[in-house]
């Protein structure tokens, strides 16, 4: 009779372990659904209320049968793998007070903040700002299109919140700058004085950035190699200011050049009022040297004190005589009218000596003229087959800084012509030698025009001997500028005319084929000292 005692029992096994799991997963289903409330103990707890009940109902089917004992075993560890897939493992609470943070935590602020859902358009597009500088630009693209739905002025709205009109004033506002960049000891005076006047806003508003900025050395070679030595980075504005001085009056195109070197260095050349009016002043290159009257007769000669003298220049000016120079220079610029021009007409001494017209004496004027004629025709061909001549000759004009010139009418091209314009060789008959083409150079006398006769500025007036004693020339000339950087460097034709002595008459002169002359600079002429024949050493 056992074995059908077992086999009644068999059927009770079965139902109630199929109650069991139907429980199982009540539970179970139910624990999902309140997880989130229930917290860690609870969820703590629940696990243990699990495992317990298992363990009963577990036990009481192992009591019913032994027969099923391993079936029963293999129920018990499916539900616990069960469990642990839908419940991780949950570690007991720390309790109430956590000394410190979590490495995943940032800040309580930001945590709230994040928790909470944007609303309004600006809460939209402000956590899109968020999300898209954390690189989820997803995210950041959805909470964009949900902002301008909302609004589609909302950037307007954020741009007013975050960046009002007064950060962008406050961001424009120029820095303050240094009253003494050099560190120079405080009682040294500053005597540099800067000006930007005269300058495009443009240009300004760069040589304002460059001039808080210093002069910086070469970077070293390596990272671990020291960078060499810039003596010239500590030299003081004060100090610095008479080197560039003493360079300006050598050679004021190496000293304009020297903007190229650094932004430091632009400020200073551009600005430095002290070093542009020692330029425009001084007898070198400026208006000391100019004369608007005739300083001279046709012939080279002194006018005497009762003819129309203009400014004279001293007869010699070697390195030797620098003091005196610099005295001359001192004693006549209070008195001298050009100083009168800043700031009435030129705003700085920089566009005095850029604008105002006058003659360069480094170097001569040479006009080219080409043009054609018809060959005379032969008798044997026909008139379509006629030669066609092209006819190039060439014009010089060199100044003198005593009021002298050179005039030169030549078909000799400039390399065989102006190594030879010098005082020394006019009126010479040189023969076969290389300097054959002076032999028709013309001596002259020059002068401009200015406000002493009433004239407007920019006429040139040049008077030459003629071609025989009876007559002399006159050339009428208007300068002006060819070229963007350049100024000066150019003379136009105006007129051209001839004096008979002899029956007092004036005669003009064709200008159809003529030019106009364009300066250029000769090395070998150094300054231009070079008076009477004479050539002195600038």
């Amino acid at each position: 009779m056992e074995p059908d005692n077992n086999n009644n029992n068999i059927p009770n096994t079965e139902a109630e372990l199929e109650s069991f799991r139907q429980k199982w997963r009540e539970e179970v289903s139910a624990k999902s659904k309140d997880k989130s409330a229930a917290g860690p103990s609870a969820a703590t707890t629940s696990k243990h209320s699990h495992a317990s009940s298992s363990k009963t109902h577990a036990h009481k089917g192992h009591s019913h049968s032994h027969s099923h004992t391993h079936e029963h075993s293999h129920a018990r560890h499916r539900s616990i793998e069960e469990i642990d897939e839908v419940e991780p493992h949950v570690y007991p609470d720390l309790g109430d007070k956590q000394h410190g943070r979590r490495l995943d935590e940032t800040s309580a602020p930001s945590a709230s903040s994040s928790s909470k859902e944007p609303r309004s358009a600006l809460e939209h597009y402000e956590k899109a700002v968020e999300k898209e500088s954390q690189g989820s630009l997803g995210d950041s693209l959805n909470l964009y299109r949900k902002a301008f739905k909302l609004d589609s002025n909302v950037h307007q709205t954020y741009k007013n919140k975050h960046f009002p009109p007064s950060f962008f004033q406050q961001a424009s506002k120029p820095k303050p700058q240094d009253p003494n960049p050099s560190n120079a000891p405080v009682t040294v005076p500053n005597t540099a004085h800067h000006s930007l006047q005269g300058t495009s806003s443009t240009l300004q508003n760069l040589l304002e950035e460059f001039s808080s900025l210093s002069i910086q050395g070469e970077p070293p070679p390596t990272d671990l190699s020291p960078p060499p030595p810039c003596p010239i980075a500590s030299i003081p504005d004060e100090i610095l200011t008479e080197v560039l001085l003493h360079l300006a009056i050598d050679d004021v195109a190496s000293f304009v050049r020297l903007a190229q070197v650094c932004k430091r260095l632009a400020y200073l050349v551009h600005t430095e009022e002290q070093i542009w009016k020692r330029i425009a002043l001084g007898p070198e290159f400026g208006f000391a040297a100019m004369h608007y009257d005739f300083a001279c007769q046709l012939d080279g000669k002194p006018l005497g004190h009762d003819g129309a003298g203009g400014y004279e220049l001293g007869t010699s000016s070697s390195s030797s005589d620098t003091e005196d120079d610099d005295e001359t220079y001192r004693t006549t610029t209070s008195s001298n009218p050009t100083a009168h021009l800043v700031p009435t007409i030129y705003p700085t001494y920089r566009a005095l000596f850029r604008q105002r017209p006058r003659i360069r004496f480094n170097g001569c004027y040479i006009s080219t003229v080409n043009y054609t004629r018809p060959g005379a025709p032969s008798p044997t061909t026909i008139t379509w087959n006629s030669p066609i001549h092209i006819v190039t000759y060439y014009r010089y004009l060199r100044f003198f800084r005593d009021g002298t010139c050179i005039s030169l009418l030549t078909t000799s091209e400039p390399a065989d012509v102006v190594p030879y314009l010098h005082m020394e060789h006019v009126h010479r008959n040189h023969g076969n030698l290389p300097s054959a083409p002076m032999k028709d150079s013309l001596l002259g006398r020059w002068r401009l025009s200015g406000p002493s006769g009433g004239e407007k500025e920019g006429t040139l007036f040049v008077e030459t001997q003629g071609s025989t004693p009876k007559y002399w020339n006159r050339m009428i000339l208007s300068l002006a500028t060819a070229g963007k950087g350049a100024r000066n460097n150019k003379l136009n034709w105006q007129g051209y005319y001839d004096f008979n002595r002899l029956t007092d008459d004036w005669g003009v002169f064709n200008l159809k084929n003529d030019r106009p002359f364009y300066w250029s600079r000769v090395r070998s002429f150094g300054m231009g000292w070079e008076e009477g024949g004479t050539t002195f050493k600038g």
